[in-house]
């Protein structure tokens, strides 16, 4: 597909006024904070409101969701019309419960006093609730997909009226095995529908997605892919296994890290990390897939009001959170995914302000870092070695054991009822393996179904005749 490039407003410092802006919205705008548009406010919003589809490239925390959000408002604002039950005038997919919560909480705080109705449909939450709110019909729908095509097929949500629709970081939803759902959702919208898609990397999976979805879309790329923001310093240190928890508990000793997210590669592993920092007298609380919504919202919130200093979490939350005033960002491990690196970081450092990201690899990690080096296009700085010396280039020039592969051929004990054992261990089953396996849906996401029970050889009674 060819993009149409975009002609961003020559203004030297233009206002939301400027970029289109106006009325209620542009003052209850104002009030929120949005004042000086960021670069891909400047770039994406005009060409939002001219109703041009887009695909959009931008670094995390760059301003992505106010980008979309404004000109979606600014449309339903002006059309007037009535809402109609079970329905929505927008739809906005996420592929996480954080990122969905976090661009609903944006809606509300640039709408405020205004009559514009918003509902979340999550999964690992009262689905009652959601359907209950979505009844009367609501202005914009925020969505994980998995349970929205749930609600979709059983006729509790029709997206025939759906005429606004944003995919919002699409790589990671194909990552996590959304696209195909997100294709039939996309399917049941209006079919004269504005499509928008924001994604901080393009790979061709995203690039062929846009290409069934979008109609002559204009491309808007206001950073490279990979990028970080220039006001995060990143370092590494060089820290065997063994030693990371003591080096770790060193760190946060230092008061200048005032609230601190640190990133494991397993939900297992963050547990842990959380269990050896309270035992070394540090206030933590964890956040990933295996914790339900509460307790992850629970987490959350303790974190963004200054009550906890220190969130561990999984790659669930390197997309999605937005707390102000994060002053450091930890990778205990490196990421199978290089590109996460870059959203990891990106949770610091925002919207302008300084952050601080340090990395503790391994050497046997040596080479997740050169492939976050040449994600970043940045030699990372080596601030100190612990491991005697390692040759990193050599260590990570050594094969790689394929993601999922056990270590030896010995025969493994059968843990799940089936040959060869149970459910590979990692980031979605424990610690195991050395790679962690890509998850189909999102942890939480898919609603319960009670499975029918069976006694030995018999079948059940609805069948026994």
């Amino acid at each position: 597909m060819s993009y149409t490039p975009v002609s961003t407003p020559t203004i030297s410092t233009p206002t939301m006024a400027d970029l289109g802006i106006t009325g209620a919205l542009l003052q209850s705008t104002a009030k929120a904070g949005f004042v000086n548009p960021k670069p891909i406010q400047v770039a994406a919003i005009p060409p939002h409101l001219e109703g041009r589809d887009i695909i959009a490239i931008a670094q995390t925390g760059s301003g992505k969701t106010a980008a979309f959000t404004l000109p979606i408002l600014t449309k339903i604002m002006a059309l007037g019309a009535k809402r109609i039950p079970k329905t929505a005038h927008a739809l906005i997919l996420a592929p996480t419960r954080e990122l969905a919560v976090q661009i609903e909480e944006t809606i509300k705080a640039v709408t405020k006093g205004m009559h514009i109705s918003t509902a979340l449909v999550l999964g690992g939450v009262s689905r009652f609730s959601q359907v209950k709110k979505l009844q009367p019909g609501v202005d914009v729908l925020i969505a994980t997909p998995g349970r929205l095509v749930d609600l979709v097929r059983e006729g509790d949500v029709k997206l025939a009226e759906t005429r606004w629709l944003v995919l919002d970081e699409a790589d990671r939803m194909l990552d996590m095995g959304f696209i195909n759902d997100v294709k039939k959702l996309a399917r049941a919208t209006h079919p004269k529908r504005q499509t928008a898609l924001y994604s901080a990397t393009m790979p061709q999976e995203i690039a062929s997605l846009a290409d069934t979805l979008l109609n002559d879309p204009i491309r808007v790329e206001v950073a490279p892919q990979g990028t970080t923001a220039k006001e995060i310093v990143q370092s590494v240190h060089i820290v065997p296994l063994k030693q990371k928890r003591v080096f770790l508990s060193k760190l946060l000793a230092d008061e200048a890290m005032k609230q601190v997210i640190v990133f494991s590669r397993t939900k297992h592993g963050a547990d842990r990390v959380t269990r050896d920092l309270e035992r070394d007298g540090f206030n933590a609380a964890v956040i990933h897939g295996n914790k339900s919504q509460n307790a992850r919202q629970k987490a959350l919130n303790g974190f963004r009001d200054g009550s906890v200093r220190i969130l561990v979490a999984t790659d669930i939350a390197a997309r999605g959170i937005d707390v102000p005033g994060i002053s450091h960002v930890v990778n205990f491990d490196l990421p199978d995914e290089a590109e996460s690196y870059v959203h990891r970081i990106g949770r610091t450092g925002r919207n302008g302000a300084d952050g601080v990201a340090i990395t503790l690899c391994d050497p046997a990690e040596a080479a997740k870092l050169r492939a976050v080096e040449k994600v970043t296009r940045t030699k990372l700085t080596i601030a100190s070695d612990l491991s005697g010396g390692v040759d990193l280039d050599a260590q990570a020039a050594m094969p790689q054991p394929a993601r999922n592969q056990r270590p030896n051929n010995r025969p493994q004990p059968n843990r799940g009822g089936h040959r060869g054992g149970g459910k590979p261990q990692g980031e979605h089953g424990g610690e195991r393996s050395g790679q962690a396996k890509p998850a189909r849906k999102p942890e939480g996401d898919k609603p319960f179904r009670a499975k029918r029970r069976t006694f030995g050889n018999r079948k059940p009674a609805s069948r026994a005749a």
